[in-house]
């Protein structure tokens, strides 16, 4: 009678691979440490995505999605004036604020006190009064000058907290001023903050019709024309590009350069495709090097094990059996290591969202789908040290 084929039954081959994992549990610690990392990266690097996509596109939809901006290509007279500012703001729907600003040429010798030497890397700028609103400034003490300080042309400034740095300007509460060509100037607002147009912070601003009457007029074109910039509301910004250089000179449109942003939708859409396949591709890397990992440790597992491998054939185990409980622990430490990772990856993304102030973003499917594929990395990574140990043959296995 020839004897009984030996059966493995499945909970046999699960309790005799967990026995094996417990047996070197430092190895099997850093066997599965590579797909921790790489599942950890996987779930961290998508919810992160996610995560930051909503913040960008918030952020992108309040700056650049709602700002317009026009350039003065005048040829005789400038043509952004109070007036024409005014009939933006109040004749196309969607507009918040419109502002205009030009560098002042020459450059103009600024100092604090008659004693200091010049600044030279502070800009001096005319800006409208309405241009505050359309950046969003804010101050850190005073007021900013209105229309009547333009209309009268007097001699007051806003300065930005990086050029009050530089100028070594005193305590606002002292109402300081400063020279501009040796002539003074009251400073009557600090500002600290701004949404748009951040080199503001580096100058000085002064009211536009002073600036006429003190310097010059904006030029036609080059570094010293006048631009007006427009913010506009969510969505609008297209239409109001249309629409503001015939409210500003209806009569010679030519007179205009109207720099409008792209579609949000579309730039964003392809911002999101573009960040979501790069990161993609680094956690592909990542999984990658922890299947190498696995089967590198597996394969070396296997070469120590080749004694008990060869008594266990000795005793009736078949090569399937040996193929089944080498790719059953391999899997189970993917298994293990997916869990972890999982884990690790949805602590990351809440440790960076509750520092950055954000709504953690994380898509229910992929902390389900995560373990599974540290499962799937760990059984593909043992596939190959398994038939390797299916091979190997009793006599060889047992002279060692």
């Amino acid at each position: 009678m020839s004897a009984p084929l030996a059966r493995l039954r499945f909970n046999d081959l699960l309790r005799e691979a967990l026995a094996a994992l417990i047996s070197r549990p430092a190895r099997s610690i850093l066997t599965c440490l590579g797909t921790v990392l790489g599942v950890g990266t996987l779930v961290a690097i998508l919810g992160l995505t996610s995560t930051a996509q909503s913040q960008i596109s918030a952020r992108f939809d309040a700056l650049a999605a709602t700002t317009v901006t026009i350039d003065d290509r005048h040829k005789t007279h400038p043509i952004f004036t109070p007036e024409a500012a005014q009939r933006v703001t109040t004749q196309i729907n969607g507009v918040k604020a419109a502002g205009y600003y030009w560098p002042i040429s020459g450059a103009p010798q600024m100092r604090a006190r008659p004693t200091d030497p010049p600044v030279s890397r502070v800009e001096l700028l005319a800006s409208s009064p309405g241009l505050f609103n359309a950046i969003g400034a804010e101050l850190a003490s005073g007021t900013f000058y209105n229309d009547y300080h333009d209309s009268q042309q007097l001699p007051v400034a806003l300065i930005g907290s990086i050029a009050a740095q530089r100028l070594d300007l005193p305590d606002m509460a002292l109402r300081p001023s400063i020279l501009i060509n040796n002539r003074p100037y009251v400073v009557i607002g600090l500002i600290d903050q701004v949404e748009k147009l951040p080199e503001l912070l580096n100058a000085v601003l002064i009211p536009p019709g002073t600036a006429s009457a003190r310097f010059e007029p904006p030029k036609t074109d080059g570094a010293n024309a006048a631009r007006m910039l427009i913010s506009t509301r969510p969505g609008a910004a297209q239409q109001v590009a249309l629409e503001a250089p015939w409210a500003i000179s209806p009569q010679d449109l030519t007179q205009m350069a109207v720099a409008a942003p792209p579609d949000p939708r579309t730039l964003r859409e392809s911002v999101d495709a573009d960040l979501a396949g790069l990161l993609l591709t680094l956690a592909a890397i990542c999984l990658f090097i922890g299947a190498v990992g696995i089967a590198n440790t597996t394969l070396v597992a296997v070469m120590e094990r080749v004694p008990e491998i060869g008594l266990r054939r000795s005793l009736g185990a078949s090569r399937a059996h040996i193929f089944a409980q080498i790719v059953t622990e391999s899997s189970l430490l993917g298994a293990l290591g997916g869990l972890i990772g999982t884990t690790l990856g949805i602590l990351a993304i809440l440790a960076v969202s509750i520092t950055q102030g954000w709504t953690p973003v994380l898509d229910p499917a992929l902390a389900l789908a995560a373990p599974v594929i540290g499962l799937l990395v760990g059984t593909i990574a043992g596939i190959q040290p398994s038939r390797q140990a299916s091979r190997i043959q009793p006599t060889e296995a047992l002279r060692r």
